[in-house]
């Protein structure tokens, strides 16, 4: 593998001892750099490789649904190790506190973890870094260009970023080694008691399940296949509009790490695919979403008011004390109580299946920020509700997009008007000519 996916965070000198795989982002076992890496280290030094996965009992808002996915997800991942002879462990507590413990009472050799932009991760990796006598290494196995390397600063917009990726995409879009049965395998540990560990979260009941998508890097792999075969041809019409179903749904497995992105570009890149239709899905899965991690990477503040351009904090300044033609609570919001059919729609889907087109995610969050007496205020209700609610919540993604929707970030000034200033401004009758909006709202409807 290209040793400029590879990050080292410490100083600490080669030990003997097993190598430790710090599971977080990348929840899958092929396709899996930071996996791959972990084993070349075991191999060379002749010492076995254990993956371990953290389990925290709250995380950024996040409830049953997401942690029900997510540790479904994890189970398949303990299984599909077992033939290779890599032991999975699942710790629980705060990753400062029992990764350490783990790596001291193992008397682990090394340390790997996969790359992660939000404050949270990286704070964890700092704390952890304290405590430890071994190396620690941080793998992208997330971004099929690496994240610091396809730039060392915050981007203006996918135009600036959209050059330098490409021209180091055909060094970084390859295909996988596959993962090896380990020749010097670990201690078995006993099966993880998945039931106890949910019941041990804080998470509470709501809200429901998704049961629309099924977990797990097996069902992601044969979503991909299927998208390819039955929707790729005609995604260049079909992305804009929420009635088509025209998306690929993929965002909770990127989001948890079941799918590589890396594989889903080769699959379609191969692909006999309309090239138009290939090339708007690729832009959408490499530039944007890599520009969205370079903007939590490199901004700290992405989920606030100050993570936005000089110019749009200016306009947005200068157009607080204009009237709102509506103002609504965060308990107005959540419960879908405005006079809008279209917005309301949008979060019913949003709050009854985890789930929110991409084009009316836009809307929904501009909106949010035209009904709310501060943008201040609409950022803490956005994040607040997309975490909370959206299966792919707590992401880069969204918090790029909740950005570019109510802050200007990765996009220019437009022309000025009342409440947004120089901020895009999005219309309900603007959606009316771009999908059927009662088509739209007489389905959701129809979920009661």
């Amino acid at each position: 593998m290209d040793e400029n996916r590879v990050s080292r965070l410490n100083k600490a000198g080669p030990v003997r001892g097993p190598v430790v795989y710090w599971m977080s982002r990348d929840q899958r076992i092929h396709d899996n750099w930071a996996l791959l890496f972990a084993q070349e280290l075991a191999i060379e030094s002749g010492e076995p490789l254990i993956v371990v996965f953290c389990l925290v009992p709250e995380f950024l808002g996040a409830g049953s649904r997401q942690y029900g996915f997510m540790l479904g997800g994890l189970q398949q991942v303990e299984a599909a190790l077992r033939p290779y002879r890599i032991p999975f462990h699942l710790l629980e507590g705060a990753p400062e506190t029992v990764v350490p413990k783990f790596v001291r009472t193992l008397k682990a050799g090394a340390l790997v973890a996969d790359f992660d932009p939000l404050r949270i991760k990286k704070l964890w990796k700092d704390k952890v870094k304290r405590d430890l006598r071994v190396p620690f290494f941080e793998v992208d196995a997330h971004n099929v260009v690496p994240c610091r390397l396809a730039s060392a600063k915050q981007e203006y917009s996918a135009f600036t970023i959209r050059k330098k990726i490409n021209r180091l995409l055909d060094r970084f879009l390859t295909g996988f080694p596959p993962l090896r049965k380990q020749e010097t395998p670990a201690p078995e540990n006993r099966p993880v008691d998945w039931a106890r560990a949910a019941a041990s979260l804080t998470a509470g009941p709501e809200p429901a399940v998704a049961e629309w998508i099924e977990p797990g890097e097996k069902a992601a792999l044969k979503a991909l296949e299927r998208f390819i075969r039955e929707k790729l041809s005609g995604y260049a019409g079909t992305r804009n509009d929420p009635t088509a179903g025209g998306q690929s749904g993929f965002s909770p497995y990127f989001h948890f790490g079941q799918l590589s992105a890396q594989r889903a570009a080769l699959e379609t890149a191969c692909s006999e695919a309309d090239s138009r239709s290939k090339e708007a899905f690729l832009e959408e899965l490499v530039v944007r979403r890599e520009l969205a991690d370079n903007f939590c990477h490199y901004n700290p503040a992405y989920d606030s008011f100050d993570c936005f351009p000089d110019w749009a904090k200016k306009t947005l300044d200068e157009h607080r004390q204009d009237p709102r033609p509506y103002t609504y609570s965060l308990g107005e919001f959540e419960s879908a109580s405005t006079h809008d059919d279209l917005w309301n729609a949008a979060q019913l889907e949003m709050v009854r299946k985890g789930k929110m087109h991409g084009y009316l995610r836009m809307y929904w969050a501009k909106k949010i920020l035209e009904w709310s007496p501060d943008p201040e205020e609409a950022v803490r209700t956005a994040v607040l509700l997309n975490d909370r609610y959206e299966l792919d919540g707590r992401d880069p993604g969204g918090y790029a997009g909740i950005a570019w929707s109510i802050g200007g970030v990765h996009d220019r000034p437009w022309a000025e008007r009342l409440v947004f200033g120089k901020i895009r401004y999005m219309s309900y009758n603007g959606c009316r000519r771009k999908f059927s909006v009662d088509e739209y709202v007489s389905g959701i409807q129809s979920l009661d």
